[in-house]
């Protein structure tokens, strides 16, 4: 396992992060086969955790601080907050007082005294973004947080939010996390760029595309639903034209890692680890199976004939598909952002 500084934190990650979020309800519920994935994981030289409060509503922080109990010390152990956990209202978002509350909730779940590194989970347009820094900055003086980041914002709320923290002398994001993969580069663009000039570690989610680049789902075979594709079989219907680009590029990526004499799932996490913005690569293995057959690329290194190749086939900057509407503006998503009649102006 190779390892790299996450930013400017000063922090050691493995290339390879460890993702929590199908531990639980809504991936897999079997806690002591959890446990067990984990501490493979760790075994295998991770030393990269993340999860989220609202992962299986809590459950996944609970089975990841009993699998790390008795090494705490040697985990990089991270988490997020805004998403709805609970009913009733100021149960979500970046307030200052739901964060308060939120970060307990989560320490108490995962057992431990400090989070490493504490994630704001999506942006929050209802929420000054100097409110969120401010009680951000708090929870590292009070010794519950030791840094904090921020996952899915586009560059401009990461360009916002690094200017405040400057102007007000609050701590900043350290980190971003965006999806990334072999079909959805958009985040070359502005995105990591943007991070490597702000210092800001990079972690990145979905290598595998949510699974289309798993190597189980090819274009003439049926699709299986007994797995990933169970969960939202749209992703990966071929009779849908929003995924033709993706299946058009399918069978030449597959091509591609068959020429290198390795898997399609060991080239996709070998491509996300070569961009130089990437401090690590977050996988989210259901099974044991998963977690090792995802474990065999850690030593591989592209060259730049093979990245010239995935060039070829997917445009750098191009996503093949609408990334969980990740990248859509405010501005664009909510009508009284540009409706006249909406606003009442």
């Amino acid at each position: 396992m190779r390892y790299r500084t996450l930013g400017g934190t000063g922090i050691e990650v493995s290339e390879y992060c460890l993702g929590a979020m199908m531990f639980g309800a809504a991936g897999n519920p079997d806690h002591e086969d959890c446990i067990r994935i984990i501490n493979t994981a760790l075994d295998q030289g991770i030393n990269f955790v993340d999860t989220a409060d609202m992962y299986s509503a809590g459950e996944s922080e609970e089975t990841v601080g009993k699998a790390i109990k008795a090494r705490r010390d040697d985990v990089v152990l991270a988490s997020k907050v805004h998403f709805p956990l609970g009913e009733g209202r100021n149960r979500s978002g970046n307030s200052r007082r739901w964060i308060t509350r939120a970060v307990e909730d989560s320490l108490r779940r995962l057992d431990t005294d400090w989070i490493d590194l504490y994630q704001i989970h999506r942006p929050d347009h209802t929420t000054d973004i100097e409110e969120t820094l401010w009680v951000l900055s708090d929870l590292v003086t009070a010794g519950k947080i030791r840094a904090f980041g921020c996952s899915a914002f586009p560059a401009e709320d990461i360009v916002e939010a690094y200017h405040v923290s400057g102007q007000r002398g609050y701590g900043r994001f350290r980190t971003n996390q965006p999806p990334y993969s072999m079909i959805a580069r958009g985040i070359e663009r502005s995105i990591l760029p943007t991070c490597r000039r702000l210092g800001m570690g990079v972690l990145t989610y979905s290598p595998l595309a949510f699974g289309f680049l798993s190597g189980k789902i090819r274009k003439d075979q049926p699709l299986d639903l007994s797995a990933r594709a169970a969960l939202a079989p749209a992703r990966f219907d071929p009779a849908l034209p929003a995924n033709a680009a993706k299946y058009a590029a399918l069978e030449p990526l597959i091509e591609v890692a068959d020429s290198i004499g390795r898997t399609l799932p060991e080239l996709a996490m070998a491509f996300v680890t070569s961009h130089p913005a990437v401090a690590s690569v977050i996988s989210g293995p259901r099974t044991m199976e998963q977690l090792e057959g995802l474990l065999k690329a850690a030593d591989l290194t592209l060259d730049d004939k093979t990245l010239d190749r995935i060039d070829e086939i997917v445009p750098p900057g191009t996503d093949l598909y609408t990334v969980d509407g990740v990248w859509q503006p405010q501005s664009i998503t909510d009508p009284t952002q540009r409706r006249r009649s909406l606003t009442g102006r």
